[in-house]
């Protein structure tokens, strides 16, 4: 019996520029957005449902191990590359998967030239990374109260004290 393959959406950057430009030919709307999307909450499943939106295929870049430990020191990600690329899979927004080493995605979007950029938060559209690449810039307010850091420090406020 065939079951759900957790890494048939991740691809290497090849193989999603050959996606993206079969599905550009169909004029089919490329979303893309980034991040390290290490403990899942409620917040990231809302940018990747509002990200979705936006077009018809939306592509999640993760930051890879090293580049996560660059960003959010050594303690940093709790879940693998790997890992977060299995639990990612299994969000039905997410039509594919790529990771990167940089701390910034600039590179990956420059490559791929998707046609709309998702950003959460408090982003100005000025200060976001690889916007020339792109037609549009969207940004998704944060659902309120949740962050990896926030969940983390709960955890250890409840187990640690």
């Amino acid at each position: 019996m065939g079951g759900f393959d957790p890494l048939k959406k991740y691809k290497n950057l090849k193989e999603a520029k050959e996606i993206i430009d079969k599905l550009k030919s169909k004029n089919k709307i490329i979303v893309f957005t980034n991040g390290v999307f290490d403990v899942i909450h409620p917040g990231h499943i809302e940018l990747l449902r509002s990200a979705k939106s936006f077009g018809d295929f939306l592509i999640l870049a993760l930051n890879s191990d090293s580049s996560v430990k660059k960003i959010k020191g050594n303690k940093r990600p709790i879940f693998s590359l790997d890992e977060r690329i299995r639990i990612l899979s299994s969000i039905i927004y997410v039509d594919l998967i790529i990771s990167f080493e940089e701390e910034t995605p600039y590179e990956v979007i420059k490559f791929l030239k998707p046609d709309i950029l998702v950003k959460g938060g408090d982003y100005k559209i000025e200060d976001v990374i690889g916007r020339e690449f792109v037609k549009e810039v969207k940004i998704v307010p944060y659902l309120q109260g949740y962050s990896t850091t926030k969940i983390i420090e709960r955890i250890k406020n409840a187990w640690f004290k």
